[in-house]
Protein backbone atom coordinates (compact mmCIF):
# COMPACT_ATOMS: atom_id res chain seq x y z
CA UNK A 1 0.00 0.00 0.00
CA UNK A 2 3.07 2.28 0.08
CA UNK A 3 2.11 3.80 3.22
CA UNK A 4 3.99 4.13 6.86
CA UNK A 5 4.08 0.65 8.54
CA UNK A 6 2.03 2.78 11.30
CA UNK A 7 -0.84 2.91 9.39
CA UNK A 8 0.07 0.21 6.40
CA UNK A 9 -3.42 -0.97 5.04
CA UNK A 10 -1.40 -4.26 3.39
CA UNK A 11 -3.15 -6.27 6.47
CA UNK A 12 -6.54 -5.04 4.81
CA UNK A 13 -6.13 -6.07 1.28
CA UNK A 14 -6.51 -9.34 0.21
CA UNK A 15 -3.83 -12.05 0.24
CA UNK A 16 -4.47 -12.81 -3.89
CA UNK A 17 -6.02 -10.26 -6.51
CA UNK A 18 -9.81 -11.13 -6.60
CA UNK A 19 -10.30 -13.69 -9.83
CA UNK A 20 -12.79 -11.76 -11.79
CA UNK A 21 -13.63 -11.26 -15.74
CA UNK A 22 -14.79 -7.89 -15.83
CA UNK A 23 -11.60 -5.66 -16.76
CA UNK A 24 -11.85 -2.15 -15.40
CA UNK A 25 -10.22 1.08 -17.06
CA UNK A 26 -10.44 3.84 -14.69
CA UNK A 27 -10.25 7.07 -16.55
CA UNK A 28 -8.29 9.35 -14.26
CA UNK A 29 -8.30 13.45 -13.85
CA UNK A 30 -4.29 14.55 -13.88
CA UNK A 31 -6.00 16.31 -9.92
CA UNK A 32 -6.31 13.18 -8.56
CA UNK A 33 -2.74 12.03 -8.82
CA UNK A 34 -1.46 14.35 -5.94
CA UNK A 35 -4.10 13.57 -3.71
CA UNK A 36 -2.78 11.77 -0.78
CA UNK A 37 -6.09 10.00 0.26
CA UNK A 38 -7.38 8.70 -3.14
CA UNK A 39 -8.88 5.22 -3.69
CA UNK A 40 -7.72 4.40 -7.12
CA UNK A 41 -4.51 2.52 -5.62
CA UNK A 42 -6.65 0.67 -2.93
CA UNK A 43 -8.90 -0.49 -5.66
CA UNK A 44 -5.42 -1.38 -8.03
CA UNK A 45 -4.13 -3.54 -5.01
CA UNK A 46 -7.16 -5.47 -5.03
CA UNK A 47 -7.34 -6.55 -8.70
CA UNK A 48 -5.06 -8.05 -11.01
CA UNK A 49 -2.99 -5.74 -13.09
CA UNK A 50 -4.76 -6.73 -16.29
CA UNK A 51 -7.79 -5.98 -14.74
CA UNK A 52 -7.66 -2.75 -13.37
CA UNK A 53 -6.08 -0.49 -16.30
CA UNK A 54 -5.53 3.78 -15.39
CA UNK A 55 -5.02 6.14 -17.62
CA UNK A 56 -4.31 9.43 -16.42
CA UNK A 57 -5.51 12.97 -18.74
CA UNK A 58 -8.00 15.26 -19.46
CA UNK A 59 -8.73 14.67 -23.03
CA UNK A 60 -8.65 10.98 -25.10
CA UNK A 61 -8.39 10.59 -28.94
CA UNK A 62 -8.12 7.79 -31.35
CA UNK A 63 -4.67 8.63 -32.07
CA UNK A 64 -2.94 9.08 -28.73
CA UNK A 65 -4.83 6.31 -27.33
CA UNK A 66 -6.01 3.66 -29.85
CA UNK A 67 -6.53 0.74 -27.58
CA UNK A 68 -9.04 2.38 -25.43
CA UNK A 69 -10.55 3.40 -28.53
CA UNK A 70 -10.67 -0.09 -29.32
CA UNK A 71 -12.24 -0.53 -26.07
CA UNK A 72 -14.95 1.99 -26.28
CA UNK A 73 -16.45 0.76 -29.78
CA UNK A 74 -16.31 -2.94 -27.81
CA UNK A 75 -19.99 -3.74 -27.60
CA UNK A 76 -19.58 -5.46 -24.27
CA UNK A 77 -18.17 -1.91 -22.97
CA UNK A 78 -19.76 -0.31 -20.29
CA UNK A 79 -19.56 3.17 -18.85
CA UNK A 80 -20.41 4.05 -15.15
CA UNK A 81 -21.93 7.51 -15.45
CA UNK A 82 -25.44 8.33 -14.18
CA UNK A 83 -27.68 10.23 -16.00
CA UNK A 84 -30.96 10.30 -17.92
CA UNK A 85 -29.30 7.90 -20.49
CA UNK A 86 -28.23 5.62 -18.22
CA UNK A 87 -29.40 2.36 -17.68
CA UNK A 88 -29.64 0.39 -14.37
CA UNK A 89 -26.80 -1.76 -14.14
CA UNK A 90 -28.27 -4.06 -12.39
CA UNK A 91 -30.33 -5.04 -15.47
CA UNK A 92 -27.79 -5.00 -18.01
CA UNK A 93 -25.99 -7.35 -15.87
CA UNK A 94 -29.60 -9.95 -15.35
CA UNK A 95 -29.22 -9.43 -19.86
CA UNK A 96 -26.08 -10.50 -20.62
CA UNK A 97 -23.68 -12.82 -19.67
CA UNK A 98 -20.25 -11.73 -21.51
CA UNK A 99 -17.45 -10.82 -19.57
CA UNK A 100 -17.48 -6.77 -19.46
CA UNK A 101 -15.35 -4.05 -19.76
CA UNK A 102 -16.07 -1.21 -17.69
CA UNK A 103 -15.01 2.62 -17.49
CA UNK A 104 -15.16 4.53 -14.33
CA UNK A 105 -13.93 8.12 -14.59
CA UNK A 106 -12.11 9.25 -11.29
CA UNK A 107 -12.01 12.50 -10.17
CA UNK A 108 -14.41 15.70 -8.83
CA UNK A 109 -18.20 15.98 -10.15
CA UNK A 110 -17.33 18.33 -12.10
CA UNK A 111 -14.20 16.83 -13.40
CA UNK A 112 -15.70 13.96 -14.46
CA UNK A 113 -18.38 15.59 -16.10
CA UNK A 114 -15.83 17.46 -17.96
CA UNK A 115 -14.37 14.56 -18.97
CA UNK A 116 -16.89 12.99 -20.17
CA UNK A 117 -18.91 15.66 -22.11
CA UNK A 118 -15.28 16.67 -24.03
CA UNK A 119 -14.15 13.31 -25.12
CA UNK A 120 -16.39 11.99 -28.07
CA UNK A 121 -14.85 8.41 -26.92
CA UNK A 122 -16.44 7.99 -23.92
CA UNK A 123 -20.22 8.53 -25.43
CA UNK A 124 -19.88 5.25 -27.42
CA UNK A 125 -20.13 2.70 -24.96
CA UNK A 126 -23.32 1.55 -23.26
CA UNK A 127 -23.98 4.53 -20.68
CA UNK A 128 -25.26 2.63 -17.04
CA UNK A 129 -25.69 4.16 -13.81
CA UNK A 130 -25.62 2.63 -9.87
CA UNK A 131 -28.94 2.45 -7.82
CA UNK A 132 -28.62 5.18 -4.91
CA UNK A 133 -28.81 2.23 -1.79
CA UNK A 134 -25.95 2.48 -0.02
CA UNK A 135 -24.48 5.84 1.88
CA UNK A 136 -20.59 6.49 1.45
CA UNK A 137 -17.75 4.73 3.77
CA UNK A 138 -15.32 7.52 2.64
CA UNK A 139 -16.41 10.22 5.38
CA UNK A 140 -12.81 11.41 5.35
CA UNK A 141 -13.95 13.01 2.18
CA UNK A 142 -16.73 15.58 1.37
CA UNK A 143 -19.28 14.16 -1.01
CA UNK A 144 -21.69 16.18 -3.14
CA UNK A 145 -24.72 14.40 -1.49
CA UNK A 146 -25.51 11.13 0.32
CA UNK A 147 -25.65 8.89 -2.26
CA UNK A 148 -22.29 9.71 -4.00
CA UNK A 149 -19.60 7.46 -3.77
CA UNK A 150 -15.97 7.34 -4.10
CA UNK A 151 -14.12 5.86 -7.33
CA UNK A 152 -13.19 2.33 -5.07
CA UNK A 153 -17.06 1.96 -3.88
CA UNK A 154 -18.61 2.45 -7.44
CA UNK A 155 -15.91 -0.11 -8.41
CA UNK A 156 -16.36 -2.67 -5.43
CA UNK A 157 -20.69 -2.56 -6.30
CA UNK A 158 -20.37 -2.56 -10.21
CA UNK A 159 -18.05 -5.63 -9.74
CA UNK A 160 -20.33 -7.78 -7.34
CA UNK A 161 -23.19 -6.94 -9.86
CA UNK A 162 -21.15 -8.08 -12.90
CA UNK A 163 -19.55 -10.81 -11.27
CA UNK A 164 -22.72 -11.98 -9.63
CA UNK A 165 -20.50 -11.79 -6.33
CA UNK A 166 -21.84 -10.08 -3.06
CA UNK A 167 -18.18 -10.63 -1.29
CA UNK A 168 -16.06 -9.13 -3.99
CA UNK A 169 -17.73 -5.51 -2.40
CA UNK A 170 -16.98 -6.66 1.12
CA UNK A 171 -13.15 -7.16 0.06
CA UNK A 172 -12.28 -4.49 -1.78
CA UNK A 173 -14.58 -1.85 1.01
CA UNK A 174 -12.40 -3.48 3.81
CA UNK A 175 -9.02 -1.25 2.97
CA UNK A 176 -11.17 1.96 2.59
CA UNK A 177 -12.76 0.98 6.04
CA UNK A 178 -9.24 0.68 7.27
CA UNK A 179 -8.11 4.14 5.48
CA UNK A 180 -11.13 6.01 7.31
CA UNK A 181 -10.62 4.38 10.58
CA UNK A 182 -6.89 5.49 10.85
CA UNK A 183 -7.62 9.06 9.81
CA UNK A 184 -9.82 9.72 12.46
CA UNK A 185 -8.04 8.04 14.92
CA UNK A 186 -5.55 10.55 13.99
CA UNK A 187 -7.41 13.56 13.82
CA UNK A 188 -9.21 13.91 10.80
CA UNK A 189 -12.85 15.05 11.23
CA UNK A 190 -15.84 12.86 9.67
CA UNK A 191 -17.22 14.91 6.56
CA UNK A 192 -21.01 15.00 5.84
CA UNK A 193 -22.07 15.27 2.21
CA UNK A 194 -22.70 19.50 1.27
CA UNK A 195 -26.33 18.00 0.80
CA UNK A 196 -26.33 17.13 4.63
CA UNK A 197 -24.86 20.78 5.70
CA UNK A 198 -27.11 22.60 3.53
CA UNK A 199 -30.27 21.26 4.83
CA UNK A 200 -29.32 21.41 8.25
CA UNK A 201 -27.89 24.81 8.30
CA UNK A 202 -24.31 23.57 8.88
CA UNK A 203 -22.40 25.25 5.24
CA UNK A 204 -20.27 27.45 6.85
CA UNK A 205 -18.82 28.63 3.61
CA UNK A 206 -19.41 31.61 1.86
CA UNK A 207 -22.57 30.67 -0.55
CA UNK A 208 -21.41 31.19 -4.41
CA UNK A 209 -21.75 34.20 -6.42
CA UNK A 210 -22.13 32.57 -9.54
CA UNK A 211 -25.85 31.89 -10.64
CA UNK A 212 -25.46 28.28 -11.93
CA UNK A 213 -23.55 27.06 -9.24
CA UNK A 214 -26.06 28.57 -6.44
CA UNK A 215 -28.79 26.82 -8.28
CA UNK A 216 -26.90 23.71 -8.08
CA UNK A 217 -26.97 24.43 -4.58
CA UNK A 218 -30.73 25.12 -4.44
CA UNK A 219 -31.08 21.63 -6.12
CA UNK A 220 -29.35 20.24 -3.40
CA UNK A 221 -31.16 21.46 -0.28
CA UNK A 222 -34.55 20.42 -2.23
CA UNK A 223 -33.85 17.07 -3.16
CA UNK A 224 -33.51 17.41 -6.72
CA UNK A 225 -31.75 15.27 -9.14
CA UNK A 226 -28.90 17.04 -10.29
Amino acid sequence: CSRPQKVCLCPFLPVHPLKVSTCLYIIQHPAEESRVLRTVPLLAACLPPEKCKILVGRRFNEDRYPELATVCRNPNTLILYPGAEATDLEEVAVMSSSPSVMIIIDGTWSQAKDIFYKNALFRLPKQVQLKPSISSQYVIRTQPTNTCLSTLECAAVALSILEKNKSIQETILHPLQALCSFQLQHGAQIHHSKEHLLKNGLYDKPMPKNKRKLRRMELLVNNVKI
